[in-house]
């Protein structure tokens, strides 16, 4: 008995390794760039939030320098 593979059934099993490691690979790549926006649009909404608090700040604290002036 001959437990040899053909050329064929070497060629498909390399086909097949191909392939599953090519799957393998796009899920990788995917899985990165999926958690680098997510960390990316984290970035700018701490940004953005940041931004309006300051800005939120500098608003009273010119009312409060307004309100100071005017009463003295």
């Amino acid at each position: 008995m001959d437990d040899r593979l053909s050329k064929a059934e070497i060629r498909k099993d390399a086909l097949q390794e191909i392939v599953e490691s090519g799957a393998s690979t796009v899920g990788d790549v995917t899985s990165i760039i999926t958690t680098a926006v997510k960390d990316i649009a984290n970035a700018i909404g701490g940004f953005a939030t940041d931004v309006f608090e300051i800005r939120d700040g500098a608003r009273r604290a010119s009312k409060t320098l307004a309100d100071d002036i005017t009463d003295a």
